[in-house]
C-alpha cells in the first residue's frame, strides 16, 4: 500500500489539474456511462469527471489509503471509491470509459497492461490516459544519481525510479495493433512558473521522491533529502520565477 502525502500532492493543485482537463476533453461523452477512474487520488477529479460526463456509475481506485481517506467529502449518486492495485485491474467488457490521469507510468509493462485495460471496454467504450513524460529532466535524473551513491544504494538495495513510459509513436502503433479505431496521441508541454528553483524540490517531494521516502530508513531520508537538493540546485538556474516546464503524455482511443 503507497503512503502519499495529499497536503504535499495538493501544494501545486491548479497546476497538477490542467493535464486532466485536457485528457477529459478528449472524451466523448455518450448516455448511461460506466467509468473507472485508476489512481483517483483524493478523489476530487474523479467526482468532476463523473458530474462532467454525467455518467451513471464512476469507480475511483488508487492503491493509497492517505489519499483515499479524503474522498469520502465527493461520494455522490453514481459516484464510488476503493483501495486496489490498479496494477492488476481486470474487469472485461465491463466500462465505456477507462480513464487514468497521472498513473500508469507507476507501472511497468505497458504493452500487456495496455491489453487488460482495452479488454475493460465495452462495444465503443474509450481510453484515456495521461502520464508524465518528465524522466530526462534534472528533478528526475539527480534522484537516480543520488539513490546510487553511499550510503543510499545499500539502504534502498539498488533501487531507483525507472519509468516505463514509451515514445509517443510507440503507444500510437499500440492502440492500432489492440483495434482503436480512432485515437488521440501527444506530447505537450506545460510550463509552471514557480516562485523560485527550490519549489521544483516541493513538487517532486509530492510525487517522484515519494517512492525513495518509502524505502529509505528514517534516519537517512534527511540525509537523501540534503544531497538531494544540493546537487539538483546545482543543476538549475538560479531565476526568480522559475520556469519549470513539464512534459506529459495524452492519448485517447476508442473502440469499434
Amino acid at each position: 500500500m503507497s503512503k502519499w502525502n495529499p497536503t504535499q500532492y495538493n501544494r501545486f493543485r491548479a497546476e497538477r489539474q490542467q493535464p486532466f482537463f485536457d485528457l477529459l476533453a478528449l472524451v466523448r461523452p455518450r448516455a448511461q456511462m460506466r467509468v473507472v477512474d485508476l489512481g483517483c487520488g483524493t478523489g476530487e477529479m474523479t467526482s468532476v469527471l463523473h458530474q462532467r460526463l454525467e455518467a451513471a456509475e464512476t469507480l475511483g481506485l488508487d492503491n493509497a489509503a492517505t489519499m483515499l481517506a479524503d474522498s469520502t467529502a465527493h461520494h455522490t449518486a453514481g459516484l464510488h471509491f476503493t483501495l486496489g492495485e490498479i496494477g492488476a485491474f481486470e474487469a472485461p467488457a465491463a466500462y465505456d470509459l477507462v480513464f487514468s490521469n497521472a498513473a500508469l507510468h507507476w507501472l511497468p509493462h505497458h504493452a500487456g497492461l495496455f491489453a487488460r485495460l482495452t479488454d475493460a471496454l465495452r462495444a465503443g467504450g474509450q481510453l484515456a490516459v495521461q502520464m508524465p513524460y518528465n524522466f530526462d529532466q534534472p528533478s528526475h535524473t539527480v534522484a537516480a544519481a543520488v539513490a546510487d551513491e553511499t550510503p543510499f544504494r545499500a539502504a534502498l538495495g539498488g533501487f531507483r525510479v525507472e519509468r516505463p513510459v514509451e515514445a509517443p509513436d510507440w503507444y500510437a502503433a499500440l492502440l492500432y495493433r489492440l483495434g482503436y479505431q480512432e485515437q488521440h496521441v501527444r506530447l505537450q508541454v506545460y510550463g509552471h512558473v514557480l516562485t523560485k528553483r527550490d519549489d521544483v524540490i516541493e513538487w517532486v517531494k509530492g510525487t517522484l521522491l515519494t517512492a525513495y521516502e518509502q524505502r529509505l530508513p528514517a534516519d537517512l531520508w534527511p540525509q537523501f533529502m540534503t544531497r538531494y537538493r544540493a546537487a539538483l540546485l546545482a543543476e538549475l538556474d538560479d531565476a526568480q520565477p522559475y520556469f519549470y516546464p513539464f512534459k506529459r503524455l495524452l492519448l485517447w482511443g476508442r473502440r469499434p
